[in-house]
């Protein structure tokens, strides 16, 4: 009699999906994972030992400082495409983000895990997206430096959950709300096709980043109502002990109220 091999668990592949190196690999799985979610087993209540360091990343880009990543003008082709690289770079963390989310945590309800998948899932595409449109003006990811700024808060987050939605989706993605506009408009103003085939798929990055953030707020007030915590206060609380940064205006404050902020939290914003 020949014993069959455990099959894969939900967890346990979002953790291989992380540790993948290779942006093209580590989207597909991404794709791969969402596509089998609901026939996979999810161990929400095993735990998982947390490697060391960041997660699977390429040799290029050279990782900086955000402070040493130089700034063009998108008003040249090679700044345009140092611009649309950054975002892509975004979208390559927040590949990783969404992964480190599922596999991390246990002991939540199984559709907090579907939820994170499919987060991962959409980032993946936005990546896909951006990597096309970098390399269809002769570039590609891993041409220019780029910073690890997302990742600081999710390594500091990583021993709470509660933390993690509080400070990752609700407070860094949701930044993303607020800047993408600009961002469009600029890209508008440079005018060309390049420009606005960016601008086009970043319409498309905001609709569905709208979504992350509500995902975030959602997971964030279940917590909250577990640990029978007020979700203003605690957010405060939070984002002092671990140093959140603070938000500037403007704010896409429309984006916001689509996400599931509450008025009390939109209009504490800033202060």
């Amino acid at each position: 009699m020949t014993l069959s091999a455990s099959p894969p668990e939900l967890r346990q592949l979002a953790l291989q999906a992380w540790l993948q190196p290779d942006p093209q690999q580590k989207m597909l799985l991404a794709l791969s994972l969402q596509a089998q979610a609901a026939t996979v087993s999810i161990a929400s209540a095993q735990y998982i030992e947390a490697p060391a360091g960041l997660p699977g990343c390429p040799a290029r880009p050279e990782l900086r400082s955000h402070l040493d990543v130089p700034k063009r003008s998108p008003y040249t082709p090679e700044g345009l495409a140092a611009l649309l690289h950054a975002v892509t770079h975004i979208e390559f963390n927040a590949i990783n983000l969404a992964l480190d989310a599922a596999w991390r945590f246990g002991g939540l309800p199984p559709a907090y895990y579907l939820d994170w998948l499919r987060v991962a899932a959409e980032e993946a595409q936005h990546f896909s997206l951006l990597r096309g449109q970098l390399q269809a003006m002769g570039y590609d990811y891993g041409d220019f430096p780029a910073h690890t700024g997302l990742w600081d808060m999710t390594h500091k987050t990583a021993g709470d959950v509660l933390a993690r939605m509080a400070l990752v989706p609700r407070t860094l993605e949701a930044r993303g709300l607020d800047a993408t506009p600009a961002m469009q408009a600029k890209l508008r103003k440079v005018g060309t096709p390049d420009a606005l085939a960016a601008a086009a798929i970043l319409d498309i990055i905001l609709r569905d980043e709208i979504g992350h953030v509500a995902i975030g707020n959602r997971w964030y007030r279940h917590l909250c109502n577990e640990r029978q915590l007020d979700p203003v206060a605690s957010y405060a609380q939070l984002a002092l002990r671990y140093q959140a940064p603070k938000l500037k205006g403007p704010f896409n404050l429309e984006a916001r109220r689509a996400a599931g902020f509450e008025e009390t939290e939109l209009e504490q914003l800033g202060n």
